[in-house]
Order: C-alpha cells, then sequence, then structure tokens
C-alpha cells in the first residue's frame, strides 16, 4: 500500500513538473528560479524511488487516504520541497504554467497527498495549508486573469473548503470564499460565473453543515468518526489530527483571536466599514490580506452592557465570519437611479442576497440558536434587509422578501421588533401605497402567501404583536390590507394591467383562505366530525388541560423555532385569557391615544378613568415620553397650555430629561426632537423658560451661564435662528453677525457671551437644522382616498421613489435602534388564540369572500371565496361564535341563490360550487351549526325546487322571477340548474339527512327545529310542498335508537311540528302526517318502556292535539282508527302511552259523528274488558285516564254508549277492589309522590272512578244520570268496607255535589225535575250508605249530612222538601239506637233548625203589592214557598212523632182512641188488646233513647208551631187576604193540620214522660208543663167559633181525656181541678157521640175521686 501511495503521489508530482519544465516559457529569464525548483524536485524523487525500498513503510510517506504522520521529518522537507516549485509555478505569468501546478496541486489535496498541516517555516505561527491557500487565490489577479486559470482556482479552492484531508480557517477560508465571490463578478465568462457560483455554494453548505454536524461529534478519541458532508461521506480524523498538531500555542493564539473579534463584534454594527468583499477586479493578493486582517482583528471595542458571548468551537466562529462578510457584502450601496443589471455593485449585492438567503433556509439547531448569530442577524442583516426590502431593483427585492420569510421561518423568536418594522414599515406601507408599483405588490403578496401558509407564524404574528401592548397590530393590519386587496379596492397600482390585478386579486384571497386555513388546522384538536366517530377512549373534550393542549399543538402544527432563548418565560405567557385581556386594554388604550391626538385633555382623563394611565402629572408626562403613537404636534400643544394641570405635566415632562454635561444646542435638539414646538409664543415662551430651569439645575457649575434666564432668552433666540435659517417662507436669513448682535446683554455678569461660542451655535444651527426625530407615525402621509387616475405614470414614479426612499430610511432607522433591543417573543401553542383572532379579522375575511362571489365569475375566485367561507364557519363552529358563523352561513346561502328573492335563472356554475360548499359544510360541521342550520335546511329546501325545474317539471308554484320555464331559460343556466339534479348532489344531500344520526345531542335538536320550520314554511306555500315533512319522518326513522334523553328533546320540536301539520287545514297534508305519525309511533312502541318512563306519553301527544285541535272528521276518523291500530298490536309494549290512548278516546267520545264515537268505545271497552283482565298491572298509571274516559263516554250524545260506559265502570271497581296493591306500589311520577301508600288507591282508584260517575250524574239526562246514581251507590254499598275514614270525607264532598248543582240558578222546571228524581234518589241512598256504614259514618259526617237534610228541606221543591224530612226519619230510626247523647244533642237541633227556617213567618205578615203584571209571577213563587214551607212543618211534626214513636203508631193510637170511645158508646171494651199494642209501640220507638231534655226541647219546637199554627189561624183578616191574593186554591187558608198534629204530638210526648217510671225525677216538671198546655189547649178549644175547626179538634180533646182517665187518682184530681170549669163548658158545646162518651167517663170518675159520689 506503501508504494501504491508513493507512486500516486510521485505520478502526479513528476507529470506535473515534467508539464511545467515542457512548457516554452520556462525558458524565459524570470522563470529561472522555477525551472532549478522544479529540477530540485524532481532529482529529490528520484532518489526516494532509488531508495524507496530500504524506508520503513509509512516512516516517509502517507497512505493515500489519510494525512501526514505529525512527527515525520523527512515528509515536512519532503512536502515543502514538493511545493515550492509550485509555488513558484502559480506565480508566474503564464497560464499554462498556473493551470498546470493548480491542477497538481487540487490533486494532492483531494487524494490527501499534501495536508499542509506543519509549520510554515517561511511564516511562523501558520500552517502550510495557510500557505498553499494564499498561492492559489493568489493565482487570480483581477478580470484579465486567464479564464482556464480562473476555472482552476475555482477547483482548487472548493477542494480545499471542502476536502476532508485539510482544515482551514478563519482569514484562511475567507479569503478562500472572497476569491471566488470576486471570480463571479469579474470573469466574462460564463460558464466561470456559474461555475464560481456553484462553488460559493458547496462552500457554504460545508462550512455551515461542519459546524452544525460538530455538534453532534463526539469529543475527539482515536477511533474513527464520520459525518456526511455534502451528500458524501468523509473522514474527519483530521479534526482531531490538527487539533494534536497545532500544539499548546496555536490553541492559545488562536483563543485569544476569537475572544478579540466575539468580545468587539457587537460595535461592528454602526460602523460605516470597508467590506472585506469589495468587488473590485484590480485589486491584488497584498490587498486581500490587509482587508482580511483589518476584518478578523479590528473589533476590539465593546459595548459593557453586553455581555460576551464566546464560540465554543472554532467551526463555529469560521461561519460566523463568513455569514458576517455576506451581510456586510448586502449592505453595500447601489448607485443613484436604476443600475444596469450587469454592474458589478448590483451583482455583488444580488449574490451575497442569494447566499445569505441559501444559509437561512438551510439553518441548523447551532445557527438558529447562536447568539453571535443572531446578534449579527440584527446588526448586519435585517439593517441590510430594511435597506433592500425598498429596493427598485426587483431581484434585490424579491431575495430580501424570500431572506424576510426565511428568518421569520426560524428566528422569528430572536427578532420581534425587527419583524415588526418589516411588517409594518415595508410589507404593508408597500400594499397601502397609492403609487407603488404592481411588481412590488405581487413580490409582497407572494411573500405573504408563503407566511400566510405557516400556521405557527400567523398566529404567533397575532400573539406577539396584536396582543402586545406597545407593539402594532399586524394581524388586524394585514388582514383588513389582504381583503382589500381581495376585494379589488387596493390602490391602483403602477402599470398593471387587468390580468395582473385579477392575479393579485386571486393572491390576496389566497393569503386569506391561507389564514384562515392556519387557523383550521391550529384549533383542529377541538373539532368532532360527526361522520368520523372517534372510540370512546380517544375523545378529547373540548376543555383539553393546557398540558394537553400545549403538546397536541406541537405535534400537529408547523412549529417555529424548537430553540429559544426565552423557553421559560414563553411558556408563562402564552396564557389566551392573559392575552386576550391584555388585547383588550390594548384596544383601550388605543382608543385612548386616538381620542387623545384629537382632544388631548379628553384623551388623558378616558386613560386615566380606565386606569391605563397614572393620576399624577409624573405618569402623564412618563407617558408622553415613552409612547410612539402620540401625535407629536399634539404633545407640543398640550404641553403649552396655560392651565394649571399642563404646566405641571409639562414641568415633570422636562424633568425627565437628562442634560448633564450637553451644550444648550444639544441639549435643546434632545428636547425637541420629542415634540414638535407650538406655534403660539405664549407656549414656546413657557417651555423655554421651563427648560432653562432645567438645564441649570442639571449643569449647577457651567461657568458660562449665571442664570437661568440667560440660558431662557438664549434658547429662544435658538428657536427664532432655526426658524430663519430653515423656514422656506424666510427670504432674508438672518446673518452671523445679527445673531450676535441680537444676543448682546442677556448674560447677568457684566460681559456678555463669548462671541466665538454665539458665533458656533449659528454655524450648527445653519448646518443642521433642530427638527423631530424620524418616527414611523410622523411620515405616514395621510392617505387620498380613491384612485387617481389624473396623475400621469411619469409622476406616479416619481412618487413611489421618493415613498420608497422614506420607507428605507424610516425601516433603516428603526431597524438600527431596535438592533440591541431584546423583546420575548411568545411562541404561541395554545388552541384558544384562534378565537380572539378570528373574532377580529371576520368582517374584512367575509366582506373580501362575498363581494369575490358577488363580483366576480371567475372559477378560481369563486373556489378561494368558498373554501375561506368553509374554513371560517369551521373556526366560528368549534368557537361557538354564533353571530360570525350565522353571518358567514347566511352569506353562503345567499351566493346559492336559491333564496326565494333571487333569480334562479342567473344561476351560474359559482353558484352551483356554493351549493355544494353549504351541502359539504351541513355535512362536516353539523355538530356546531345550531341556529344557522335554519339557512342551510330552507336551501336544501329550494334545492328540490330548483331540481324540479333542472329535471323538467314545470315550476307552476314557483313566484317572481322563479316563473321562467326550463324551456325558456338559455342554455348554460339550463345546465346549471340541471346540474343541482346531479348525482353528486343528491348523494350529498341525502347523506345529510342520513349522517344526522351521528350529531350529537344538541346538534340533532338544532337540526330538527330548523327543518320543522323550514317545513312550516312549506306548508304554508300557495302550493304546499312536503319536502321537509317527509325528510322529519325520515330522520325521525334515523334517530330513533338514540338515546331516549336525546330522542325526547327531538321529539319535543317533532311533536309540535306534527301538532301544527296534523291540524293543517290541507286534508292531504294531515293525513300525511297522521299516517307518519302512525308508523314513527308504532315502530316507537316496539322498543317498549320501563315502568315510571313517559317518553311514550310524549310521543303519542300529537294524536291527542290532532284530535283536539283538527275539526275534519276524516282526520279525527283516522286518529282513532290509527290509535285503535296501535292497541290491537302492540299492547303488550304500550306503557305510559295509556295516558295519551284513553285521552284521545275521551276526546272522540265527545264527538258529533256516530262512527268515531263506536270505534273509540268499542276499543276502550276492549281494553277495559280484555287487557284489564289480562294486564292491568302495567296499565295501573292511567286508571285516572280510563275513569275519565268512560266519564266522557257515559255524558255522549248516544245512549247506548253511556249506559255501556257505566256498565263498564263497575268492572273498573271489581279489578280496583281485586288489585289495591297495585296502587300502593306505583306511587307515579306525576303527583301522588306525597300520598301515603295506604291512601293510594283511593286517590288514584276509587276516588276518580266514584269522582266520575258523580259528574255523570250532575251532567246527563234523567235516564243515564239514574244508571250512574245506582252504579255509584251499588259500588260504594259493594265495597265500601274497605273503604278508610278520610276517604269516606272525600266521597260525601263528592256524593253532596249532586245537591250543590242545585244550588246554582238554572231552568225552574229542570231543577225541579231534578230535585224531585236524583236529589230525591241520592238522598235516600245516602241514608242506605249512612245506615250500612253507620259505625264509621255516624261521627265522622252526620253533621254534614243534617247540613245537607237542612238544604233539601228548604228547597222549594215540595217532593225534595218531604223526602229530606223522609230522610231524617229513616236515618234517626234506623240509628238512632247507635246514637250517644251528642247526637241527639246534634239530631235535636238539626229537628230545631228546620222547624225554625221552615216556620212560614211571611203568612202573618204578607201584603199584596201594587198591581203590575211583573209582579204575579213573583208572588206565584212567594206563595209556592211559603206552601212549601207549610208542608215541611207538617212533615216536620210527623216525622218527630214517628222518630218518638214509629210511625204510624199515633195514627193508630187515635184510631185506637176514638174507636174505644165508641165502644163505650156501645158498651163494648177492648182494653187489653190495646196495652198489648202500646207495649210493642213503646219497644220500636226511639223515645226510650232520647233525654228528657231532649224530649222537652222537641216539645218546645212543636208548641212554637202549634201556636204558629193557632195564630195564623184566628187571624181572619190575614186569611181572607191571602185567600184572595190567590194563596191555596179555593178554601180559605189555614194551619189547621199544623195546630192540631203539633199539640197532639206534645201531648203524646208528656202523656208518655208522665207515665214513664224512668223519669220519676222528672215528674214534677212535666207535671206542670202538661198541665199548662192542657189547660192553653182546652181553653182555645172553647174559644173556637167554626165548627169544623171544632170537628178537628176532636181527636185531641179524645186524647187529652182518655189519658186522664188512665191517670191515677192522684194525678187524675190534679190535672181534673185545673180543668175542672173548661171541661164544665166544654158541655155546653154540640159534642160529637164519642167524646160526649169519654167527657161522660171524666165527670163520671170526678165524683169519686173527689168523694161527691161513692163508687159503686
Amino acid at each position: 500500500m506503501h508504494n501504491n501511495s508513493t507512486k500516486t503521489k510521485e505520478m502526479f508530482i513528476v507529470r506535473a513538473l515534467e508539464k511545467i519544465l515542457a512548457d516554452k516559457d520556462i525558458r524565459r529569464s524570470h522563470h529561472s528560479q522555477l525551472k532549478k525548483s522544479c529540477d530540485s524536485a524532481l532529482e529529490q524523487i528520484k532518489a526516494e524511488l532509488i531508495s524507496a525500498g530500504q524506508i520503513a513503510e509509512g516512516n516517509e510517506l502517507p497512505c493515500a487516504a489519510l494525512p501526514l504522520p505529525k512527527n515525520d521529518a523527512a515528509s515536512i522537507i519532503n512536502a515543502e520541497t514538493y511545493f515550492l516549485p509550485f509555488e513558484l509555478a502559480c506565480k508566474s505569468r503564464s497560464p499554462r504554467i498556473v493551470v498546470t501546478a493548480l491542477d497538481c496541486l487540487q490533486k494532492l489535496i483531494a487524494y490527501g497527498h499534501l495536508t499542509g498541516s506543519i509549520q510554515d517555516s517561511a511564516n511562523p505561527g501558520h500552517l502550510l495549508i495557510d500557505r498553499i491557500v494564499v498561492t492559489i487565490y493568489g493565482c487570480f489577479s483581477g478580470p484579465q486573469t486567464d479564464e482556464g486559470v480562473q476555472l482552476q482556482i475555482i477547483k482548487a479552492l472548493l477542494t480545499v473548503v471542502t476536502s476532508q484531508h485539510v482544515e482551514i480557517h478563519e482569514f484562511t477560508l475567507l479569503q478562500a470564499v472572497r476569491t471566488c465571490y470576486d471570480i463571479y463578478l469579474s470573469s466574462k465568462n460564463l460558464v466561470n460565473q456559474t461555475t464560481a457560483r456553484a462553488t460559493l455554494t458547496q462552500m457554504l453548505n460545508v462550512i455551515f453543515a461542519r459546524m452544525e454536524n460538530q455538534v453532534y461529534e463526539l469529543p475527539p478519541r482515536n477511533s474513527n468518526s464520520s459525518a456526511t458532508i455534502n451528500g458524501s461521506i468523509h473522514s474527519e480524523d483530521c479534526n482531531g489530527s490538527v487539533e494534536e498538531t497545532a500544539g499548546d500555542s496555536d490553541e492559545v493564539i488562536a483563543s485569544e483571536l476569537l475572544a478579540e473579534i466575539i468580545s468587539a463584534a457587537y460595535n461592528e454594527a454602526m460602523k460605516d466599514q470597508e467590506s472585506l468583499g469589495e468587488p473590485e477586479p484590480t485589486v491584488n493578493g497584498n490587498d486581500y490580506s490587509s482587508h482580511s486582517d483589518h476584518d478578523s482583528v479590528e473589533l476590539h471595542s465593546e459595548n459593557d452592557a453586553v455581555v460576551t458571548a464566546k464560540f465554543t468551537h472554532i467551526l463555529q466562529k469560521d461561519a460566523f465570519l463568513v455569514f458576517r462578510a455576506l451581510c456586510k457584502l448586502s449592505m453595500k450601496p447601489l448607485p443613484e437611479g436604476h443600475p444596469d443589471p450587469k454592474s458589478h455593485e448590483l451583482r455583488s449585492k444580488v449574490l451575497s442576497l442569494h447566499l445569505l438567503l441559501l444559509i437561512l433556509q438551510n439553518a441548523g439547531p447551532v445557527f438558529r440558536s447562536n447568539e453571535m448569530f443572531i446578534m449579527a442577524i440584527k446588526q448586519y442583516l435585517c439593517v441590510a434587509l430594511s435597506n433592500n426590502g425598498v429596493s427598485l431593483v426587483p431581484e434585490v427585492f424579491e431575495l430580501s422578501l424570500s431572506i424576510f420569510v426565511a428568518l421569520l421561518s426560524n428566528f422569528k423568536v430572536h427578532l420581534k421588533r425587527q419583524i415588526e418594522v418589516f411588517f409594518k414599515e415595508i410589507f404593508l406601507n408597500i400594499l397601502e401605497a397609492n403609487s407603488s408599483s404592481f411588481e412590488h405588490k405581487w413580490m409582497v403578496i407572494q411573500a405573504l402567501t408563503r407566511i400566510c401558509a405557516d400556521a405557527q407564524s400567523v398566529v404567533d404574528i397575532y400573539v406577539n404583536y396584536d396582543c402586545d401592548f406597545s407593539a402594532a397590530n399586524l394581524f388586524e393590519r394585514l388582514v383588513n390590507d389582504l381583503s382589500k386587496i381581495a376585494q379589488g379596492r387596493q390602490a391602483l397600482e403602477l402599470g398593471a394591467n387587468p390580468m395582473q390585478e385579477k392575479s393579485m386579486r386571486i393572491r390576496g384571497l389566497e393569503c386569506l383562505v391561507s389564514i384562515l386555513k392556519c387557523m383550521v388546522e391550529w384549533s383542529k384538536d377541538l373539532y368532532v366530525n360527526p361522520n368520523m366517530p372517534v372510540p370512546a377512549m380517544q375523545v378529547q373534550s373540548p376543555t383539553t388541560t393546557e398540558h394537553d393542549q400545549a403538546d397536541t399543538t406541537i405535534q400537529t402544527i408547523h412549529s417555529g423555532s424548537s430553540h429559544s432563548l426565552n423557553s421559560n418565560q414563553e411558556q408563562l405567557q402564552d396564557l389566551p385569557e392573559a392575552l386576550e385581556e391584555r388585547k383588550m386594554r390594548k384596544e383601550v388604550m388605543e382608543t385612548g391615544i386616538e381620542l387623545f391626538n384629537r382632544k388631548p385633555q379628553k384623551g388623558v382623563q378616558f386613560l386615566q378613568e380606565k386606569q391605563l394611565l397614572g393620576a399624577t402629572c409624573q405618569d402623564i408626562a412618563r407617558w408622553l415620553h415613552e409612547d410612539e403613537r402620540l401625535d407629536k404636534t399634539v404633545i407640543g400643544n398640550y404641553l403649552g397650555e396655560n392651565d394649571d394641570h399642563s404646566k405641571e405635566v409639562m414641568c415633570a415632562y422636562i424633568d425627565a430629561f437628562d442634560f448633564r454635561q450637553l451644550e444648550v444646542v444639544a441639549a435643546l435638539r434632545i428636547l425637541l426632537e420629542e415634540f414638535r414646538l407650538p406655534g403660539e409664543a405664549q407656549k414656546i415662551d413657557r417651555l423655554m423658560e421651563k427648560f432653562a430651569s432645567r438645564y441649570c439645575e442639571c449643569n449647577p457649575q457651567n461657568q458660562l451661564f449665571q442664570s437661568a434666564d440667560t440660558v431662557y432668552v438664549l434658547a429662544f433666540s435658538i428657536i427664532m435662528l432655526t426658524t430663519d435659517l430653515h423656514s422656506p417662507q424666510v427670504k432674508h436669513k438672518m446673518t452671523k453677525e445679527q445673531y450676535i448682535k441680537m444676543n448682546r446683554g442677556i448674560s447677568d455678569s457684566k460681559s456678555d457671551l463669548p462671541e466665538e461660542y454665539l458665533s458656533s451655535i449659528y454655524d450648527e444651527i445653519s448646518e443642521h437644522e433642530i427638527k423631530m426625530k424620524n418616527n414611523s407615525g410622523m411620515l405616514q402621509q395621510p392617505k387620498p382616498t380613491g384612485k387617481q387616475p389624473f396623475i400621469t405614470e411619469k409622476r406616479r414614479k416619481l412618487l413611489w421613489n421618493m415613498e420608497m426612499e422614506v420607507i428605507s430610511l424610516t425601516a433603516t432607522n428603526l431597524m438600527q435602534s431596535v438592533s440591541h433591543v431584546k423583546s420575548p417573543f411568545t411562541s404561541a401553542k395554545h388552541l384558544e388564540h384562534v378565537r380572539p383572532m378570528f373574532k377580529m379579522a371576520w368582517t374584512p375575511f367575509l366582506a373580501a369572500f362575498s363581494v369575490g362571489l358577488q363580483d366576480c365569475d371567475d372559477p378560481e375566485i369563486a373556489t378561494l371565496c368558498l373554501d375561506g367561507i368553509r374554513c371560517a364557519i369551521r373556526i366560528a363552529c368549534i368557537f361557538h361564535m354564533s353571530l360570525e358563523r350565522d353571518a358567514y352561513v347566511q352569506a353562503l346561502a345567499r351566493f346559492t341563490l336559491l333564496n326565494a328573492n333571487s333569480p334562479i335563472n342567473e344561476m351560474k356554475a359559482k353558484n352551483i360550487d356554493t351549493i355544494k360548499t353549504l351541502i359539504m359544510v351541513a355535512h362536516t360541521d353539523g355538530n356546531y351549526l345550531g341556529s344557522s342550520w335554519l339557512d342551510i335546511v330552507k336551501c336544501i329546501s329550494q334545492l328540490e325546487l330548483a331540481q324540479l325545474i333542472g329535471t323538467g317539471v314545470r315550476p307552476q308554484f314557483l313566484s317572481g322571477a322563479q316563473t321562467t320555464l326550463k324551456d325558456s331559460l338559455n342554455p348554460s343556466v339550463k345546465e346549471h340548474i340541471g346540474e343541482t339534479s346531479s348525482q353528486s348532489v343528491v348523494v350529498a344531500v341525502d347523506r345529510i339527512f342520513t349522517g344526522s344520526m351521528r350529531l350529537d345531542g344538541d346538534a340533532i335538536v338544532d337540526f330538527v327545529k330548523a327543518l320543522c320550520q323550514v317545513s312550516v314554511d312549506e306548508l304554508q306555500q300557495q302550493q304546499p310542498r312536503m319536502f321537509s315533512l317527509q325528510k322529519i319522518v325520515e330522520i325521525s326513522y334515523y334517530n330513533m335508537e338514540r338515546i331516549r334523553l336525546q330522542w325526547s328533546r327531538i321529539w319535543q320540536v317533532l311533536g309540535e311540528h306534527f301538532n301544527a301539520v296534523g291540524c293543517n287545514s290541507n286534508e292531504e297534508i294531515a293525513f300525511f302526517a297522521l299516517d307518519s305519525l302512525r308508523q314513527l309511533s308504532m315502530k316507537f312502541m316496539e322498543k317498549g318502556e320501563f315502568s315510571n318512563f313517559r317518553f311514550q306519553k310524549d310521543f303519542l301527544r300529537p294524536f291527542e292535539h290532532i284530535m283536539k285541535k283538527n275539526a275534519s272528521p276524516a282526520i279525527r276518523d283516522m286518529v282513532v282508527r290509527c290509535i285503535a291500530q296501535m292497541v290491537n298490536s302492540q299492547a303488550h309494549n304500550i306503557r305510559s302511552g295509556w295516558k295519551n290512548i284513553f285521552s284521545i278516546f275521551h276526546l272522540a267520545a265527545g264527538d258529533h259523528e256516530e262512527p268515531i264515537v263506536e270505534l273509540a268505545f268499542q276499543t276502550t271497552g276492549k281494553i277495559i274488558g280484555d287487557l284489564y283482565k289480562r294486564q292491568f298491572a302495567i296499565m295501573v298509571d292511567s286508571f285516572q285516564d280510563a275513569v275519565k274516559c268512560l266519564s266522557e263516554f257515559a255524558t255522549a250524545r248516544f245512549p247506548d254508549t253511556s249506559m255501556e260506559a257505566i256498565r263498564l265502570v263497575r268492572t273498573c271497581a271489581q279489578c280496583v277492589h281485586e288489585a289495591p296493591q297495585l296502587f300502593a306500589e306505583h306511587a307515579g311520577m306525576e303527583n301522588d309522590a306525597s300520598v301515603a301508600e295506604e291512601d293510594r288507591v283511593w286517590v288514584r282508584g276509587w276516588f276518580p272512578m266514584l269522582f266520575s260517575l258523580s259528574c255523570v250524574v250532575n251532567r246527563c239526562k234523567l235516564d243515564v244520570r239514574t244508571r250512574a246514581l245506582t252504579v255509584l251507590f251499588e259500588i260504594v254499598k259493594t265495597y265500601g268496607e274497605s273503604f278508610k275514614p278520610n276517604w269516606w270525607k272525600d266521597l260525601f264532598n263528592v256524593i253532596f255535589r249532586i245537591f250543590d248543582n242545585m244550588k246554582l240558578p238554572e231552568h225552574v222546571t229542570e231543577k225541579s225535575e231534578w230535585m224531585t228524581t236524583t236529589c230525591n234518589h241520592a238522598l235516600y241512598a245516602i241514608i242506605d250508605v249512612f245506615t250500612q256504614y253507620f259505625d264509621v259514618l255516624g261521627h265522622l259526617l252526620l253533621e254534614e249530612l243534617f247540613a245537607q237534610l237542612h238544604w233539601c228541606v228548604q228547597q222549594s221543591n215540595e217532593q225534595l222538601a218531604r223526602s229530606g224530612t223522609n230522610c231524617l226519619e229513616n236515618l234517626v230510626i234506623s240509628n238512632g239506637f247507635k246514637f250517644n247523647e251528642s247526637t241527639w244533642d246534634k239530631t235535636c237541633q238539626c229537628i230545631l233548625d228546620i222547624f225554625n227556617a221552615t216556620l212560614p213567618q211571611d203568612l202573618l205578615s204578607w201584603r199584596p203589592k201594587a198591581h203590575s203584571s211583573n209582579n204575579l209571577p213573583q208572588e206565584h213563587n212567594h206563595f209556592e214557598a211559603l206552601h212549601i214551607r207549610c208542608v215541611v212543618q207538617l212533615e216536620l211534626i210527623q216525622t218527630m212523632d214517628n222518630i218518638v214513636f214509629f210511625p204510624a203508631t199515633s195514627r193508630k193510637e187515635d184510631a185506637e182512641t176514638l174507636a174505644q170511645a165508641a165502644a163505650d158508646l156501645t158498651g163494648g171494651r177492648n182494653g187489653s188488646q190495646s196495652q198489648l199494642l202500646e207495649c210493642q209501640r213503646e219497644e220500636q220507638g226511639m223515645y226510650g233513647y232520647l233525654r228528657t231534655r231532649q224530649l222537652l226541647t222537641l216539645a218546645d219546637c212543636l208548641m212554637q208551631s202549634h201556636r204558629f199554627a193557632k195564630r195564623f189561624n184566628s187571624d181572619h183578616d190575614q186569611r181572607s187576604l191571602l185567600w184572595r191574593a190567590g194563596f191555596k186554591g179555593s178554601v180559605k187558608p189555614n194551619l189547621l193540620k199544623q195546630e192540631t198534629s203539633s199539640l197532639a204530638c206534645v201531648l203524646r210526648i208528656f202523656f208518655k214522660m208522665y207515665g214513664d217510671e224512668n223519669r220519676r225525677s222528672d215528674w214534677p216538671g212535666i207535671e206542670q208543663e202538661l198541665v199548662q198546655v192542657c189547660k192553653e189547649a182546652l181553653g182555645y178549644y172553647l174559644s173556637l167559633q167554626s165548627e169544623a175547626h171544632r170537628d178537628a179538634w176532636t181527636s185531641l180533646l179524645l186524647l187529652i181525656l182518655t189519658r186522664l182517665l188512665k191517670m191515677s187518682d192522684a194525678r187524675f184530681a190534679t190535672h181534673v181541678s185545673n180543668y175542672y170549669s173548661l171541661l164544665c163548658d166544654m158541655m155546653c158545646f154540640d159534642l160529637k157521640p164519642e167524646l160526649r162518651s169519654v167527657l161522660r167517663r171524666v165527670f163520671m170518675r170526678i165524683g169519686p175521686v173527689f168523694n161527691i159520689m161513692s163508687v159503686k
């Protein structure tokens, strides 16, 4: 191997030397040294060949693939020996010799035979390779260099830079790059230029790739390491070898040099030094070295504030030097005017920019994060860009823009302020300028297209600028400018044709769409596509944690720099809420600034109110200093105002300046740079006065000015001088002498200010005007509105050139001012940022897309607009921004031309695309559309119309412009309308409806609402359509399998719609709705239902509504048939639906049509007859509804149905009785939760049933109500055993309502019939129930019953009144033996109350009123009432008699007494039988159960009645008056019956008690009462005039006298002694024989008792 490598090396060297020696030019004298050297080298090689075999392998000659061993002295000598002839050859002027020498050197280096890694003997401290490189680039001597030599130089330098065997650094490397650069500029050969440029590219690639790769390499070891450079793999062991070879001294030198360069690099930016790359072709090698030394060494000074950074490796320094050199080259100014494209200056600038772009686009992590590179970008590149970015040379401008885009992509975290300047001052200014050329605008918008395509950049711009308190609103301004361009509203560009205008517009739209796509991409993790279901475990909620969001965002979004110097700070700053709050504060601040620039005081006040500005004058002054957005003129005026507040602010403002160690002019210059001096002398005066004060305060040691007055006057004079010298209005300028003269005597000291001083002031002002510093805000010229075609093209170009100069100057100044500023840059990560971005920018987006769709038919523009709207809708949807979403969807809907107001005959391709976009939005964003579904569904509905036109159906139902028939449309429109029926559109529309099952719970409800609303609109048209109604049925089928919670919400909407449609006046529509409802219901019922749910109930409610509201018999019949079918086929699945079914039948029962009633009743009968037996348990919940339904059937118009319905109630009662526990278990969801378990069977079973029967009784005709009443009491009697006390109370409340019904003022005949029949019947039935269940009811309800009886006897119905008394009698006789004392008290009180209430008092006081026809009916009614009272009195007397003594007892007793008296006449005796009967009667009557006081109460009551009757009967005039008025018919009215029967009852009671041993203690009182009554009776009898009246008293006298006879002698004596005279007087009357017979017996007994006669 050693032999081979030696031979290879020798082959190259020998051939090259021989070729040089063979050249004819070698003979020339000046080449003699070269010839000797070549000869010497050849001899040496020959000697080597001779001794080749004796030298050990590896000692002398290196391997072809490896560098020379470092300690091989022979090799060093050999290398020098070999190199010297080539060095001399390169210095020769013979192109052929130079080419040969360079070619050999290149090959030796390429193959590693010449590494030059030894010390250079001629130049200690440097390596031989440096000399080799100097030799190579020394061959280039400018443009006149031979083209072959140029090519060979390029080749050799490329080999040196890229070779893995040699290493060059710093100056040497820089010179190698520069030589290629110069060859590119100087060479006239195109091939050489291209080669040089390609070489430079490759060199830079290698330099920067080595720097990046070095970071990943391990520290040098003995083992080999390799890296890939420029596509080929090279061994990198030379790095280690070099470092080892260099030794300590080299490392020290290198590190020192490095430290110097780094430490001084910061200050280099502002120095206007000559670049090392000055492209002057005549510069020789020595010049190069001097420039290079200058660049690489002369960087010593350093700003104290800057911390020195150090390179970690020499390769980083190499890259830095190259990069900085290129930056400086790019900063070289171009000559004035339009430079020649072939000029060196322009080509140099273009090449440097190209190379910089290459470096930046390929920048790796080291380059992107190293502070030195960042510093170079800020200080050199950005300043260069600010200059080149406004170049009139398109190529330079375009390159600058590309570089900016690369910087934005890779370095934005370090260049926050620079990016702002570039955007604000260059990009947006060019876009907004009136006079800018199309070419510039086009290139700017091309660059923006690239920027807008990167989501990270777009969001970062918003977060870092629009949300930064001190930065410009770049995102907002960018979007507004792009929107104007997209609308074609931008300023007319210089020299643009319509096609270019259109291209510009398209580009603007592309940018806007890109921005929106970035926003969509950024927030895509929040979006859920309804058509791509995610597995449950992977679904991410929108409220993902910040950490998760950050992670996903980094993975999914194109991130910017991942190597930030402020990464920790960024994470803290990137909080959406904080940024949004900051953005809001910024907006308030901008409002305040705008207000300040108009009215300063108001602006300050506004900001202080908003707490954005401090309250003190110092705070205001600081703000005036710091905020660049304030109008400098306004500041000046504000500070000069005469009010106290402004003066304080002005003092604080000037106090903030530091004038120490400054001359007055310099201090004044600093002051007046900050604001524009006001025009008023008084304001200037105040400002200068304060300035003088502050100046003296800062410079107390200044000997020149004795007081502030001197400074004040001098400052004023300087202002005047500036105005005089620099104002164009002043024609005669002030001379220096005049100025000096003007300032004489202004000093307080004896001597004036020195003339030299004043002279110097004059000179300085003359040369440099005092003016405000340039500020971007002040350079903004007011832009004229609209386009100005009257300005000539030439004039516009001139304006544009001037404007570009201003922009360039401003941008450069700003760039330089921010080159040292470090602003923290936030790398956005949160998804939430998109929401405020979109909220701010949605209107310009919408304007651009709307105008695009409206104005332009170009398909490209239309596609972009539709894309943009689609993205905007997605963003608005994701962030639930309903206003924005609605606006975009409505815009989209408007451009479909499917609206009612749109002329469909203008349909174009863009409208068809809009329709497709709308459908796509519905498909992909359905979950978020909310109320916007309405617009979409409307369009889909109208689309069906368009399809009808497109397919040839005559659109007879279209109005307005749409009445045009298809045949009359022009062919293109016909084709477009026809496309609405294309397969793709039809399928897409269907997909919306079939896809509805994948919408989430809220979205489906919104969708359904919209569909229902559109359906209503369709059905209300003149020609109703059922498209949406059909779709509603479809989606109901699709969505029925949803969870019940969601389905119930859907059905809430659908049910309402079916309610409305089912009641439509068009029967066809109602039939369709009903049939659809039936099918849906059947399907829904198949699913069944668990107990306590109400989904079925909700589902069937529309049937109920239709039945209630639709008057059409056909529809009502169909509803009943639908329900009947459901009952027949799905009864086992129905649960809560039974309620609706009964409710529907309840409504059907009231129908006028018998078939409807009949069908409904048949089904009801089947339910209660069959289903209740089979499945009553699952139907308990609807029992009350069933009973109500039967009640309604019972009150129907058809008697047979009514009777059968009442029969079914009895069946229901049986079911309740058999299964009371079902009601207890079934708590029910609506209202029974609070009902006790044991009462549930009553509340939900018995009570509704009995109540409904009572309702039937109250509402129906006689036969039905009688049947109902019968069944009601049958049920009560049959099942009452199980009733609880509180149930009975409820029941009787209901039963008593039967009587309440009569308390209403109704027609007399009906009322009379009611009372005679139903009330009568009910009364007796009630008494039966009371008697049957008295044990329970007695103490509960007796009082209520008595009250009811009281009411009955007070009614103006004789039958009811009689029934009342009869029922009272029956009740007491049947149950009296169960009464306790209290009950008897209540009973007596009731009788007493009835007596008092029915006593016909009016009989005594009635007087006829003045005769009139109106009074007759009233009189009649009054007499009728009085008559009934008389009847009730009689009935009551009889009732009391019956109660006390048992019915008919008194009558029989009277008959017996009479018979006995008659028998006495004939001499017969019947005593034993009479006594027997009396005993029997005593056992049956209630006498024994009544206390004496109760009997006395009754007797007293009877006596009142008796006395009233006596009084009336005695008042003959009153009776005559009544008789004449028509009371009681043909005979004079009398109360004889009342008079006699009441007294008879009293007498019987007293006589009974008088003979009752149990009441012995009461006898004295009874005797007294009895005597009194008898005396009164006999006395009254004797006073009677009428024979008939006396006859009526016969039975009474018989009773008294018969009972007297039955008394013991003692008692007889007592009584007769009281009546004796009365009895004697009685003899005078013509008495009946029976009475005379008994009276005789009395007198007969008197004898023995009083011993008048003896008894035989």
